[in-house]
């Protein structure tokens, strides 16, 4: 089979994996079941027909709108899929077609659903944190990441969560107020599972230069200053995003720039 045959049949796998994801990002705050009852408009309750429910095309298709009523749907539905999309294509060809690319996908994945939770509601769902800790681990310990060895995979788990409850437990010592939720700890530990304890150390340092830049030009945007809360999750998510792509490279281009 050509190649961008694969490539499309991949993007469209991604696409529809993105589509339940929306529902995850949608009802799991709510502490609704992700599996019943069908998807539905939120102003008139019309269920949705598996035509109008096409990843992307149906949004196109409809502009955006229910076709019972006519409200308005998020534009992050589409987009969350095409997200999905591009991580399903990215892990494809950054991967092939090994077993620990699909356990990258679905981790990947799994963040992009903390993510937009992180964004809206600003908590991270232990049902995706703390089951993802065990089940990191036990890929590694199975060698199913050949790259990780459950050694690295134990040790990302005690220093993603521990490092940031340190962090955690000595600001509200010395302020007496929570810098950080719980949840950004677990989250870190559930990274730390999967890419061990060095993607640790880089999605520590990237997250923070990635959520400071974006944390400034937010205040400065909304003048608001220190009062403005930013969730952290996403950031992290970014940073182990970006290391399970260019980790290495970065890492690499960032001590030959002192070596120099």
């Amino acid at each position: 089979m050509p190649k961008v045959f694969i490539d499309v049949y991949v993007f469209i796998i991604g696409l529809c994996v993105g589509s339940f994801l929306n529902v995850c990002i949608y009802r799991l705050p709510a502490g609704r079941s992700i599996v019943r009852p069908a998807s539905a408009c939120g102003k008139c309750g019309t269920a949705i027909r598996w035509y109008d429910n096409l990843p992307i095309v149906s949004y196109i298709i409809l502009r955006g709108r229910c076709r019972a009523c006519g409200a308005s749907f998020s534009i992050r539905y589409p987009l969350v899929e095409l997200l999905t999309g591009l991580s399903a294509l990215a892990v494809w060809q950054h991967m092939g077609g090994q077993p620990q690319s699909v356990i990258y996908f679905l981790f990947i994945a799994a963040l992009l659903t903390i993510t937009f939770i992180d964004i809206d509601h600003r908590i991270i769902p232990d049902s995706i944190s703390l089951p993802g800790i065990p089940i990191g681990l036990l890929f590694c310990l199975f060698q199913l990441i050949p790259s990780m060895r459950w050694l690295d995979s134990l040790l990302g788990i005690l220093c993603g969560g521990g490092s940031l409850f340190v962090v955690a437990w000595t600001y509200q010592l010395l302020t007496g107020k929570e810098g950080m939720g719980g949840g950004d700890i677990k989250l870190l530990a559930m990274i730390g599972a999967f890419i061990g304890w060095k993607g640790v150390l880089f999605t520590i340092m990237a997250s923070s230069f990635i959520g400071t830049l974006v944390g400034v030009a937010v205040m400065l945007s909304t003048r608001q200053g220190m009062k403005l809360a930013v969730p952290f999750g996403p950031f992290l998510a970014m940073g182990a995003v970006l290391y399970l792509f260019f980790g290495p490279q970065l890492i690499g281009w960032y001590l030959n720039g002192f070596s120099r």
